[in-house]
């Protein structure tokens, strides 16, 4: 089983305090130091038992570790890792959890000194809610962390990797960085970009005056759970993956518009066709 002496967590929120806690359990680490600004957010980290020490200073929590896991916004995860990059033990090393991988990848692999190694991933999991009270051992349990090599990634720390997030219980499937964002430009940022435009569309629908979004359900509510993400790590998420999410934005209209027909024309078959096409595709992935 792998097995990592310290692990230094950049970004100890839902995604980094949640691996921290599975590998705890697992005992596939022997310290888990966290790093980051907010330092109410440490300290809780403490004591709910993720973090066994914490620091403001990523240099300083780097230090030792052979493992490092940068959890931070994804528009920040290159200046993290150049910060770190000169103080890092030989041997380690450093993944991350950003949801855009070829800028991300493209960027870091060049800062990480001789005997060092980045490894790209993508844990796909995650809830709107953030912060280390967030955080729980069984989020990556049955789901999917992509791991993204490169021709110049290290055999064996790719392996490590590998097993780490196989060992909190993802199935793990290697992609290219490039096809890795417009994977993920189709089945996570299309439908966060949607749901963001549908609770806007909602609120500013004004033709009968009042607050529509107090009349909303459950069918409105379960479909735009995902609108309460942290904006800040969205924003991020659609520059830097801005030409996947506009290529994938560009379709999904095609099929809105075709829709839109259907509704205009009155056309009974041609709806239920359309919509019992999406239902067997949705049923399938159940």
């Amino acid at each position: 089983m792998v097995y990592f002496k310290k692990m230094a967590v950049i970004g100890v929120g839902l995604i980094g305090g949640s691996l921290a806690r599975v590998l705890r359990e697992k005992g596939a680490v022997g310290e888990v130091v966290g790093v980051g600004r907010g330092e109410a957010n440490l300290k809780r980290g403490v004591e709910l038992g993720v973090l066994d020490s914490y620091t403001t200073d990523a240099r300083e929590g780097v230090a030792g570790a052979d493992l490092v896991f940068v959890a931070t916004p994804v528009c920040t995860i290159p200046k993290v890792v150049a910060e770190i990059a000169p103080f890092l033990a030989p041997g380690c090393i450093v993944t991350d959890g950003g949801s855009v991988k070829e800028t991300v990848v493209t960027a870091c692999e060049p800062l990480m000194p001789a005997g060092t190694f980045f490894v790209g991933g993508h844990p796909i999991a995650g809830t709107e809610h953030s912060g280390v009270e967030a955080s729980f051992s069984t989020l990556y349990m049955g789901r999917r962390c992509i791991v993204t090599p490169t021709a110049s990634t290290d055999p064996a720390a790719l392996e490590k990797v590998v097993e780490l997030w196989k060992l909190a219980g993802s199935t793990v499937p290697l992609m290219d960085p490039v096809q890795h964002d417009r994977v993920v430009a189709a089945i996570s940022h299309l439908p966060h970009m949607v749901a963001y435009s549908l609770v806007n569309a909602v609120d500013g629908y004004d033709r009968f005056g009042g607050d529509l979004l107090s009349f909303s359900a459950g069918g409105f509510r379960d479909f735009t759970r995902i609108a309460s993400s942290d904006p800040v790590m969205w924003r991020d998420i659609a520059l830097t993956n801005r030409e996947a999410i506009l290529e994938m934005m560009d379709f999904f209209s095609v099929y809105l518009e075709k829709l839109r027909g259907l509704v205009a024309e009155g056309d009974a078959d041609g709806l239920q066709a359309f919509f019992l096409n999406s239902k067997q595709k949705r049923d399938a992935i159940l």
